[in-house]
């Protein structure tokens, strides 16, 4: 099975994630991490490391920023995708995360339909084949 880890501090934001994983694929597990520092301690003793890193920006005791920046100096860790998952809308936001090697910025949303769009494409570039619950389909 393929691992995400989600590192956002708000308790509400892992558990939408969670509940949209879930109702995309069952081919993929969730951990949680609440700041950059907590992540870095899951990636130590992950074996093996997650498949997939979705990042917030805005936390307590490391932000994603300075996270996002020590995952890509690790050896082990700089090929992981990571996504980053934040409120911000901001340019300057989008221009230093792909600066620092965020591989995809994807601004969270309050509409589940399109959390789970999003979330389907997301896994579906980075696990071709992976098996998704029904077709899910953009509405224009």
């Amino acid at each position: 099975m393929n691992n995400i880890l989600l590192i956002d501090d708000d308790a509400d934001d892992q558990l939408i994630f969670k509940e949209a994983i879930s109702e995309v694929t069952d081919k993929v597990g969730c951990i949680f991490a609440n700041n950059g520092f907590e992540a870095l301690s899951w990636l130590i003793r992950l074996d093996p490391a997650p498949s997939i890193v979705f990042l917030d920006l805005n936390m307590p005791i490391m932000n994603g920023f300075e996270c996002l920046e020590q995952i890509r100096k690790n050896d082990q860790w700089r090929k992981i995708p990571v996504i980053i998952f934040s409120t911000s809308n901001n340019p300057e936001d989008k221009r230093k995360s792909e600066k620092l090697g965020a591989s995809f910025f994807l601004t969270k949303t309050s509409d589940f339909q399109l959390l789970k769009i999003k979330l389907s494409e997301i896994l579906q570039s980075h696990f071709p084949g992976i098996e998704l619950f029904g077709q899910i389909t953009r509405i224009k």
